[in-house]
């Protein structure tokens, strides 16, 4: 009987084993590379798997980081995962489906490779580059990004490989607090040292910063929050209030935190499109450099902020950036050489204004000659030449041509192999100062029947977006000022000051008179503009 049950589990011991060995030579190891089709350089990016027999599913590769990582939420978008350097997976043998593209600059491709008996293989997929970026003179960054719940290790590789893969030139880590969340924070954690050590690692530029901020309650709208990018320093308090911190009183306006950045030569970007009170008397005091549209918020359309902002005069360029984790591939343009680019530079450039903001096609424009952010000059009222384009892997459908916030003409996309074109020329008619852009059409927007449509969507499940900075046109030596415009902002900073009045908590006269007093320094600089008719 012993020799009976030894036999019989030295049987199963050996089945086990057979099976075990039969799962394992299932696998084929896989050498992939990604190539530049032109060149044959080596270029990261970012590939899917798909099982080549059936309906196509996707398969999980363990080797590689997925591009999406963020805790509480699906772990990868469509199985998208990252490839910065050739490697050897794991993959079934069989059929397979193996689709890749490198930031928002090549077409997509999709090979099918037969792996049945092989045991290894090497794969080189080259990738047609339709735009190069830098050869037109632009250098992309994410001004807004934070990131949090992640281990040191992990948030290492993610801040390795995933901005390469997408193809951004300079990324902005940023410091914020709030009451006991902020343990988990580890984006707080990066030293200038650190940050250095990941630009040397990923070719990609890492900048510091801080995100300063005021919430009258935990979520809720306050004074605002602001990017203050290559800062010297933090700027304390860095979160104002008991609506964040828990503690504290209203009794700071963040233009104090403001004035000090810009006092140490850093960047300020007005953060979350339109949101906070503080956005219109610190633009209109001329304290912010930029704003940043969709990071992290697209409830706000154009028409409802920017375009007021433009309209009465204010000349501030867009940006953009992703706030918690990258979860799309928005990004900032602006002119730079095809040398180092460094975070500083790379802010200064933005600050001149010549700027456009994607998380898909590129855009370019020129008014009259005129690039972004420039001025053109008429005597008197004429036309001025428009040449306008976009270029992108996806359809955008269109594009549209902006003067002072209306669509004075679309032009339909079109394919070219394997991505989509839109070019536009004409006369433009300039009867009075204003200015012009371009951009995609605008998402969705809830109870605005105006912007209704669906727009496409990018390879992360986010809705298409870009738009320029504008190109300004003043006629007779006047700029554009809409006293309709300027009357409702300053009826809207009145309306602050109402709010404060009910909301904010203060412990003396002296801590309320410093955060109305900015409200009131942009009353009167709108006011007296109206007064003198500009």
């Amino acid at each position: 009987m012993m020799r009976m049950l030894a036999g019989c589990a030295c049987f199963l011991i050996l089945g086990i084993a057979l099976v075990a060995g039969t799962r394992l030579n299932d696998d084929c190891n896989l050498t992939l590379r990604l190539t530049d089709a032109e060149t044959g350089q080596p270029v990261p990016g970012l590939v899917r798997f798909r099982d080549g027999e059936g309906a196509g599913k996707t398969i999980s590769i363990s080797e590689l980081f997925p591009r999406n990582l963020t805790p509480g939420v699906e772990q990868r978008i469509d199985n998208w995962a990252v490839i910065v350097k050739p490697t050897t997976v794991k993959v079934p043998r069989g059929k397979l489906i193996i689709e890749a593209f490198f930031g928002l600059e090549t077409e997509r491709e999709k090979v099918t490779v037969d792996l049945t008996g092989k045991a290894e293989h090497s794969l080189t997929v080259p990738l047609k580059f339709f735009y190069r970026a830098a050869q037109h003179g632009t250098r992309s960054a994410n001004t807004h990004l934070h990131l949090m719940k992640l281990t040191r290790e992990v948030s290492d590789r993610y801040l390795r490989e995933i901005p390469k893969a997408d193809g951004l030139d300079v990324l902005f880590l940023s410091y914020l607090e709030r009451a006991e969340a902020q343990k988990d924070y580890i984006s707080n954690r990066y030293t200038q040292a650190d940050l250095d050590e990941l630009t040397r690692q990923s070719g990609v530029a890492f900048g510091n910063g801080e995100e300063h901020r005021h919430n009258f309650t935990a979520q809720g709208q306050g004074f605002g929050h602001v990017m203050l990018l290559d800062i010297k320093q933090l700027i304390l308090p860095v979160s104002i209030g008991q609506g964040i911190m828990k503690t504290g009183t209203d009794g700071l306006p963040v233009q104090r935190g403001i004035d000090q950045a810009r006092r140490d030569g850093a960047t300020t970007i007005w953060c979350h499109n339109d949101w906070g009170l503080e956005d219109v008397p610190n633009l209109v005091s001329g304290r912010i450099h930029a704003l940043n549209i969709f990071d992290g918020n697209k409830v706000t359309s154009y028409k409802h902020s920017f375009y007021r902002y433009l309209n009465a005069g204010l000349r501030v360029p867009f940006s953009t950036g992703t706030d918690w984790f990258m979860y799309d591939f928005a990004r900032v343009y602006v002119p730079a050489d095809q040398s180092v680019v460094t975070p500083r530079t790379w802010l200064k450039n933005l600050a001149a204004g010549q700027s456009y903001i994607t998380n898909g096609p590129f855009l370019e424009l020129r008014v009259a000659g005129r690039n972004l952010g420039e001025t053109v000059k008429l005597e008197a009222p004429g036309e001025v030449e428009i040449s306008a384009r976009a270029v992108g892997r996806l359809d955008f459908e269109r594009i549209e041509l902006v003067q002072n916030g209306k669509v004075v003409k679309t032009q339909a996309s079109h394919s070219e192999e394997g991505h989509f074109v839109a070019d536009m020329r004409l006369p433009l008619k300039m009867d009075a100062s204003g200015w012009i852009a371009l951009r995609l059409p605008p998402q969705p927007i809830k109870d605005d029947p105006e912007l209704a449509a669906p727009v496409p969507l990018n390879e992360l499940g986010q809705p298409l977006f870009a738009h320029t900075s504008p190109v300004y046109v003043e006629v007779a030596g006047r700029r554009i000022f809409d006293r309709v415009v300027a009357q409702s902002l300053v009826t809207e900073m009145e309306q602050s000051l109402v709010m404060i009045d009910k909301e904010g908590q203060f412990a003396d006269p002296e801590e309320k008179s410093r955060v109305t007093s900015v409200y009131a320094e942009g009353i009167e600089i709108l006011k007296k503009q109206l007064a003198a008719g500009e």
